[in-house]
């Protein structure tokens, strides 16, 4: 039987503990020309940070305002900091040393969580990740998507696959927690192909995972294919029994953080089954998780 975050946080920290989206500011170097200049197929103009706060605010600022957001669903718990917007290891090292350590300083945060690439882990910045984790837990989010070469191309990811083995390599070298996001349903994979990346992302050390249904927005090159009839949207149906064959392969030690994923309802093209959150939990609850 596979472990879903929301366990997994009380029994590690005897709490309700809530992740709070953050925005450091950062770009992406498949965005600044340094890999590209167009982003990967899927990504929106927030760079996946479309419910991250403002980078107009400090960080303390950004945590209050988020902390405001989820009062209702959270009594007495604590939160996560987390950087997702962008890629949150791509800044000169200052920078990311302040971020970093503004979050770790509030009272509240219990560990902060940064979404980044795997090719944007450059030794200064593994040093850094290190340090920051003597005071607080340090979660790492890779954003893979897929182990398989043609659909890499495809999204414009921008690295190999060995880049990711030896990020891993080197975070579990220094004691830094790993998640993997992988997308389900990219173009041209079959269900096969999706459980092997799931089987592999796991036996190459990850912590937890992510499974994320691959939404199309607006504004994208992937929504312009779906226009042209050239990518095809899951049906509910047909997510939820490619999640069954998912979660086989995940073992008890990798901690599931997410089986779905809303994007946001202002620029969501398809699948607009997937909105409807609370009636998706309840057939993953029912039909996926037993």
């Amino acid at each position: 039987m596979i472990k879903l975050l929301n366990e997994y946080l009380k029994e590690r920290f005897g709490c309700k503990v809530y992740k709070l989206a953050l925005n450091g500011g950062f770009t992406c170097p498949n965005r600044d020309g340094k890999i590209d200049t167009q982003g990967c197929i899927f990504c929106s103009a927030g760079g996946s940070g479309d419910f991250a706060e403002s980078p107009d605010m400090t960080i303390h600022e950004q945590i209050e305002s988020g902390k405001k957001r989820v009062e209702k669903k959270i009594k007495n718990g604590k939160y996560i900091a987390y950087f997702q917007a962008y890629t949150g290891t791509y800044a000169p090292i200052d920078k990311l040393r302040k971020l970093y350590y503004d979050a770790v300083s509030h009272p509240d945060i219990v560990a902060i969580s940064i979404a980044t690439r795997p090719d944007c882990l450059p030794p200064e910045v593994l040093d850094l990740l290190s340090e920051i984790r003597q005071i607080k837990p340090v979660w790492i989010e890779l954003g893979l998507q897929t182990i398989h070469e043609k659909s890499a191309k495809y999204i414009r990811r921008g690295y190999k696959l060995s880049v990711y083995d030896e990020a891993i390599k080197e975070l579990k070298k220094r004691q830094i927690e790993v998640i993997t996001h992988v997308i389900i349903g990219l173009p041209g994979e079959t269900v096969s192909d999706m459980t092997e990346t799931v089987k592999y992302v796991c036996n190459a050390g990850t912590d937890g995972i992510k499974l994320q249904l691959l939404h199309i927005l607006k504004n994208t090159d992937l929504a312009i294919d779906y226009e042209q009839g050239l990518v095809h949207a899951l049906s509910e149906d047909e997510y939820i029994d490619i999640l069954k064959e998912c979660t086989k392969v995940i073992p008890e030690n990798v901690i599931v953080h997410r089986l779905t994923g809303d994007g946001d309802k202002k620029i969501l093209i398809a699948p607009m089954w997937s909105g409807n959150k609370k009636h998706v939990w309840n057939r993953i609850q029912k039909e996926v998780l037993v």
